[in-house]
């Protein structure tokens, strides 16, 4: 396997939105000293266990780690380099959130090549009504002005959320292309277990749309995505040029390596022999603690075996428009595929073959979990 990157979290947040499932805390002024040097310090500790390796890709993800300065920021970025190594041209991506819009250009200046911005919404009682603490307005100058950067720049929109209709998110769609930037990532509203969404769900407080109306949403957005020249690349990312799809995102549908550096952070890393998957102690002072005692902050690293290998390459590459090949998939788990699932399946209309590589039809897509495990059966 091919393809290298970096994974860094920063879990802080002026404030946990209430469908949020990730590794966060409510950041409430207190130093982050400690913590940036204990990332450093993990960058080092793989680095003495793995050997340098050039990352093409580097990114900083959370949380909000767009409360950082640019100072912190080409601290990150400085000590991921002097680790491993960072390529010419590295595509360095930041999670921002509009409210830290006055922050952009000095983190365009401290590294950051690519902005990710949690616009989330493009209407502002959708956006009140998701926890989010900015408004349209904010979230469109937030867009701009990270364009004005120079850097690349790439939003997310939530839809399926309660109460949405197509006709609404249609005209959503279509203001979110007026806008300066050649990426977006389009993601269906889960009701994540032990979030305060799920909460107000079990009490009957909140009714996302229902399976037929998510799929009918779904579809919707690929029309529009298609007609504004936002092909979707992956399930949930649509770019208007190849250069602009996420390199970093596609190392983990390619099932390359990247590693996992920050509170939380899972990674994959090859030795050349094995695989492996690891997972950083989740709060921040073990996490530290971990760094300081051991030189890298894992909780676990487990060596994948073959079949693992491969259900992941299955269901990672099953999500992208290049599919998966499936002589390779049948070598990691040594067991061909099932060739009547094959041929089922692509009569039905749910997968196109290309030689032994297979792709979702836009149909598929919308079951690949369940095509990727009759697949596997």
């Amino acid at each position: 396997m091919s393809g290298f990157g970096i994974y860094v979290h920063w879990p802080y947040c002026a404030h946990v939105c209430p469908y949020c499932d990730f590794n966060v805390y409510r950041y409430r002024g207190h130093d982050h000293d400690l913590l940036l040097e204990a990332i450093c310090a993990d960058l080092r500790g793989h680095a003495s266990r793995f050997g340098k390796r050039e990352a093409g890709s580097l990114f900083l993800g959370g949380g909000t780690p767009s409360l950082l300065a640019g100072r912190d920021i080409e601290r990150l970025v400085e000590a991921a380099d002097d680790a491993f190594g960072l390529a010419a041209d590295c595509e360095v991506t930041l999670e921002a959130n509009p409210e830290d819009v006055v922050l952009f250009a000095e983190q365009a200046s401290a590294g950051v090549t690519r902005f990710s911005i949690g616009v989330q919404a493009l209407d502002d009682a959708s956006l009140m009504a998701l926890g989010r603490r900015h408004g349209v307005a904010a979230g469109v100058r937030a867009v701009e002005a990270a364009a004005a950067t120079g850097k690349r720049v790439s939003f997310d929109l939530i839809y399926a959320r309660e109460g949405h209709g197509v006709a609404d998110w249609r005209r959503e769609l279509i203001a979110a292309f007026s806008l300066p930037a050649e990426h977006v990532s389009l993601y269906q509203l889960t009701i994540e277990p032990d979030t305060a969404f799920a909460r107000r769900a079990a009490r009957g407080m909140l009714t996302p749309p229902d399976a037929d109306a998510s799929a009918a949403l779904y579809e919707a957005t690929q029309e529009v995505c298609d007609a504004a020249g936002f092909p979707a690349y992956e399930i949930s990312n649509h770019a208007r040029t190849s250069p602009a799809r996420s390199r970093h995102n596609l190392l983990y549908w390619r099932s390359h390596d990247w590693l996992g550096i920050g509170p939380g952070a899972h990674g994959r890393v090859s030795d050349g022999v094995r695989r492996l998957a690891t997972e950083a102690h989740a709060r921040p002072r073990d996490y530290a603690g971990a760094v300081n005692a051991h030189g890298v902050g894992w909780l676990s690293d487990i060596e994948l075996n073959g079949e693992e290998i491969a259900d992941e390459l299955l269901i990672m590459g099953l999500r992208t428009d290049e599919g998966v090949d499936l002589d390779r998939f049948a070598e990691l788990r040594a067991k061909p595929v099932n060739p009547d699932a094959v041929a089922w399946l692509a009569e039905q209309g749910l997968l196109a073959l290309d030689g032994a590589r297979a792709r979702l039809t836009a149909r598929g897509r919308l079951l690949a979990n369940k095509i990727a495990a009759e697949l596997a059966s």
